[in-house]
């Protein structure tokens, strides 16, 4: 296996993003329109925090109706802000930073995602699923 392979080599480059101004509803349909778990939440290119799938699960109460599921969603949606949702205090890396030191860290921690930044602009965002696909590629 190689060592000292920075992480801007796994890394999601084409980062979608969402500012605070943003309605939960829009996350949620970002989510599933490109099939992804976490958004970071930016003004310009700085990374105010970060939204997660699951963050959205947390506050909906779909999973407990059946019927008019978009309603429930929407009106839940509504009683919060994506600022009020979303992670504040984000953890991110450089991108120069190894596979092995971010592998180490989320290895540790309860998030699955980390915001990529270089010179305090958002470069791209790494997740454990780069990173299985990474070990994946080496065997």
């Amino acid at each position: 296996m190689k060592k000292r392979v920075p992480v801007s080599q796994i890394m999601t480059k084409k980062v979608v993003t969402l500012s605070t101004k943003d309605e939960l509803s829009t996350a949620e349909e970002i989510f599933k329109k490109n099939n992804i778990r976490h958004i970071p939440i930016t003004s310009g290119k700085q990374v105010l925090g970060m939204l997660s799938y699951t963050d959205l699960m947390r506050i909906s109460f779909a999973d407990a109706v059946d019927e008019d599921e978009y309603e429930v969603d929407t009106m839940v949606y509504n009683m919060f802000s994506i600022e009020q949702v979303m992670v504040k205090d984000v953890i991110c890396v450089s991108p120069e930073a190894t596979i092995h030191e971010v592998a180490a860290f989320l290895a540790q921690k309860e998030f699955h995602a980390l915001p990529v930044v270089a010179d305090d602009e958002l470069v791209g965002i790494v997740t454990t699923t780069d990173l299985i696909n990474y070990l994946l590629a080496q065997y």
